[in-house]
């Protein structure tokens, strides 16, 4: 019998197979200190117990990502320890607040895999949920992610290619139980722009810049605890394509969502991811820059105070984008493909207070 595990080849998935994940993690004040000082984040909502009870949360609420990489970190050994990369997201819903004690644990489902031509990896789809101890969903999500075949010499056929989400619509959003903004004050984000202060169309280049070092992302990806080979054996990835370690696509999202805090302060939470790409390779000693562009802004069912913000979010490696052009994507091959500055592009939902 074998002791140790070496994580699903391509060939392993089963379609509707059920992935119970293991090892629940109770997030931990610590968790949230040591996510502030790997990725810069400043949104007060995450930073302080008062400001979180002024809004009728129970106290500060776990930084939406930091939840987010700790119900993915869950799915790594039995979905992605053999990825060759994360490919993208889709209807990723947050449908609770988490705070500091609370405890989380993640089971997937296999929704499609389809063989590439190459013969030698695969993708595969599952949908993850995550929930709480008392077994309430906090977060959902699709993703689909490239995996090696155990044996690249034998066709599998496998060509089960399910239908994503292509967004997730106003009415699917959820507002937190009990957010009561009748005393919010702007002065602890420090922002002076609200919902109704942003226009459709409207780019808001975040000036900021931060380069990622080797221990950061390691560190971060440690305390996610996403065991997946790209991200840790140096030694195996010398022969790689790359010939390094890749950063964790997860830290590149939370570091550019961070550099976002400036010119979008007073942006309470995230709602959902409506789709997602990691556009290119990120490596240590890279430097992150981010803009973002309004694709929509829709009033909220039954509040006044508040409303959904569509963005795009964009990370861009090594040019600063207040310095020279950089487009999402450029004429390749005949065809549009992502700027190789590119490491991001993220479509989501945001929750801003309306003034």
């Amino acid at each position: 019998m074998a002791k140790t595990n070496p994580g699903n080849f391509f060939e392993d998935f089963e379609l509707g197979a059920e992935l119970v994940h293991a090892v629940p993690r109770t997030v931990t004040e610590g968790d949230q200190a040591l996510y502030v000082a790997l990725t810069g984040d400043r949104f007060p909502l995450h930073c302080s117990a008062e400001f979180a009870r002024s809004l009728g949360f129970e106290r500060e609420t776990v930084n939406d990502l930091l939840t987010f990489h700790m119900v993915f970190g869950k799915t790594v050994n039995d979905v992605s320890l053999n990825a060759v990369a994360n490919l993208g997201y889709a209807g990723l819903r947050f449908l609770r607040p988490v705070y500091p004690g609370d405890t989380l644990r993640s089971v997937s489902k296999v929704v499609g895999k389809k063989e590439n031509s190459s013969g030698k990896t695969g993708v595969v789809w599952v949908r993850t949920t995550g929930t709480n101890q008392r077994g309430e969903m906090v977060l959902e999500y699709y993703r689909w992610v490239m995996v090696h075949k155990r044996d690249p010499e034998t066709p599998t056929g496998a060509k089960d290619i399910p239908e994503m989400p292509a967004e997730v619509a106003v009415s699917e959003l959820v507002v937190p139980e009990g957010l009561d903004l009748s005393r919010y004050q702007s002065w602890p984000s420090g922002g002076a722009a609200f919902w109704d202060d942003y226009e459709v169309g409207e780019r808001i280049d975040h000036v900021d810049g931060m380069t990622i070092e080797e221990s950061e992302h390691m560190l971060a990806t440690r305390l996610y605890q996403n065991t997946a080979k790209v991200h840790f054996n140096a030694h195996a990835m010398e022969s790689s394509r790359f010939g390094k370690r890749l950063m964790y696509g997860g830290h590149v999202i939370s570091v550019v969502r961070a550099l976002s805090f400036n010119g979008m302060e007073n942006t309470l939470a995230i709602l959902a991811f409506n789709g997602g790409a990691h556009a290119n390779p990120t490596f240590a000693g890279d430097t992150l820059y981010a803009w973002s562009e309004i694709l929509d802004k829709q009033p909220l069912p039954g509040r006044d105070d508040c409303g959904a913000l569509r963005a795009r979010l964009v990370g861009v490696k090594n040019a600063d984008p207040t310095q020279e052009e950089i487009p999402l994507k450029v004429e390749k091959d005949g065809k549009k493909r992502y700027h190789p500055n590119v490491v991001l592009d993220l479509d989501y939902w945001l929750l801003m207070p309306t003034a």
